[in-house]
């Protein structure tokens, strides 16, 4: 009987706990959650009302006053997803046409141009079946990240290039970020920041000292002292190299760590042209962020010492220095391929990394 009675209580004990976890991931970035789910009903229902024929462009491009059989198709397309409400549905494209393909293109990472170009075609070509499956493996990575949404918390999202800053679920910082290329790719994970140093050095990884200092230092006996660069030991039979603070520091004027296995963490970089481009991903594994002075200013914000002023200075004193957070902030690197935002607006970007196409055999 008392064997019976000691089962019972275990299985008791243990469905609470299942229950437990079931109620914390269901809490738990609830919200976008719930988007998705509608997401997914919605785009069932044009799955099933709609033929997803193939459109074909006819030209390189189009644009506002241009005329083709293909943007009266476009607009038909446009309006089954939501970006578009015809008046008439003509064949001519006017500005108030544009406004809907600039809607299209912001929502898939596109260029905000208002030109309808192969790449545009591309998006709008996309089975809906696919856009499904896409948000549904999307789904199922909210389930698993599991992010809290309470107090300040950084996500920085791969596949959008994005960092952003949330006090609870309230956005109060963006900025676009590179990301590693395919070859280096950024890690997904979480931990806390904890830091932040002014004019850093750069500790030069050893496979970047092998694979691309080494030969650098073959061809040109100057390049370390060109590059601000110092020997400062051996390590694994390597040399142990770092570059020095300064304007062509790879780090640029600041970085900001979140202690890991992987050693990524953000930083600032001389290299601003990248932030132009469309498609970001040219690191090798850390994240490279386009407004480091606001992140700095941001998280030293209750420290009346850290004023504008300090911070530029500290950015650009040529001297390292290490700077602890009073209370470390959690940060994401997340791999989000589709989301919905709060106005409602379904948005999908490229699968850089494959991770969507891996994610789907497993499940």
């Amino acid at each position: 009987m008392k064997s019976l009675t000691y089962i019972i209580i275990l299985f008791s004990c243990l469905s609470l706990s299942e229950q437990s976890v079931a109620k914390q991931g269901s809490n738990i970035n609830n919200e976008q959650y719930q988007r998705i789910e509608k997401a997914i009903a919605d785009y069932e229902k044009l799955k099933e009302k709609n033929q997803w024929s193939t459109i074909s462009l006819g030209q390189s491009a189009l644009k506002v006053n241009d005329q083709s059989p293909a943007i009266k198709e476009i607009k038909q397309r446009l309006e089954v997803l939501g970006d578009f409400r015809a008046l008439s549905n003509t064949d001519v494209y006017n500005q108030r046409f544009e406004a809907a393909v600039k809607r299209f293109q912001a929502r898939h990472g596109l260029e905000e141009t208002g030109i309808i170009n192969a790449e545009f075609v591309k998006a709008l070509n996309v089975p809906l079946e696919t856009r499904i499956n896409q948000l549904r493996v999307n789904l199922d990575r909210i389930r698993k990240e599991n992010i809290e949404n309470t107090g300040r918390h950084i996500v920085a999202n791969i596949p959008e290039y994005k960092l952003r800053v949330y006090e609870g679920e309230r956005e109060v910082l963006s900025m676009d970020i590179v990301v590693g290329k395919t070859t280096n790719k950024t890690v997904v994970f979480k931990d806390m920041m904890n830091q932040i140093v002014f004019s850093p050095y750069w500790n030069i990884p050893e496979s970047i000292v092998k694979n691309e200092i080494l030969p650098a230092m073959k061809k040109n006996s100057r390049y370390l002292q060109n590059n601000r660069m110092e020997i400062i030991g051996t390590k694994n039979g390597l040399p142990d190299i770092r570059q020095k603070p300064g304007p062509k520091n790879s780090l640029g004027k600041v970085k900001f760590l979140f202690p890991n296995k992987y050693n990524i963490y953000f930083h600032d970089t001389p290299a601003k042209t990248l932030f132009s481009r469309r498609t970001r991903a040219f690191s090798h594994g850390c994240i490279r962020l386009s407004q480091p002075f606001e992140l700095a200013k941001y998280l030293l914000k209750d420290d009346p010492k850290w004023n504008d002023a300090a911070i530029h200075s500290a950015m650009n004193a040529g001297t390292e220095r290490y700077v602890t957070l009073k209370s470390p902030v959690p940060v994401s690197i997340s791999y989000y391929t589709a989301w919905v935002d709060p106005s409602g607006d379904v948005h999908f970007r490229e699968d850089i990394y494959g991770k969507d196409g891996n994610l789907a055999k497993v499940d």
